[in-house]
């Protein structure tokens, strides 16, 4: 009888090389959609700031700040990727100096990441997230 040598796996290594890939899986998963939780805040944060930065510009030529309505209507929309995790509202003061507050609600995935808000103060909610 003639032996010949069988080159492959055995069914052994095959089970153990699955349980490495399982273990490291269920440790890398977390870690990226903590990562994109992360990075959708930075984004919708950089919005936060870029509408506060419009709201300064718009006082500085009308004396007062500018509604969602007016911002939007003069071409301002949120980016895609934003958009698709954050809604927004700006709420503008009622007393004799004008003043405004930009809130950001995430939607989705987002949501466990809680509401974002910054007003003319410059005072950013929540400070552990910004």
């Amino acid at each position: 009888m003639e032996q010949t040598n069988q080159h492959g796996f055995t069914l052994i290594e095959l089970m153990i090389v699955v349980v490495i890939v399982g273990i490291l899986a269920a440790i890398a998963y977390p870690s990226y959609t903590q990562y994109v939780v992360k990075a959708s805040r930075a984004a919708a944060q950089a919005q936060m700031m870029d509408i506060a930065n419009r709201q300064q510009q718009f006082l500085l030529a009308n004396r007062s700040y500018v509604s969602k309505i007016e911002l939007e209507s003069s071409g301002y929309s949120l980016p895609a990727d934003v958009s698709t995790r954050y809604s927004y509202t700006i709420d503008l003061g009622t007393a004799a100096v004008p003043s405004y507050t930009i809130t950001f609600t995430p939607s989705g995935v987002q949501t466990d990441d809680g509401i974002l808000t910054i007003n003319n103060e410059g005072v950013k909610t929540p400070a552990a997230k910004w």
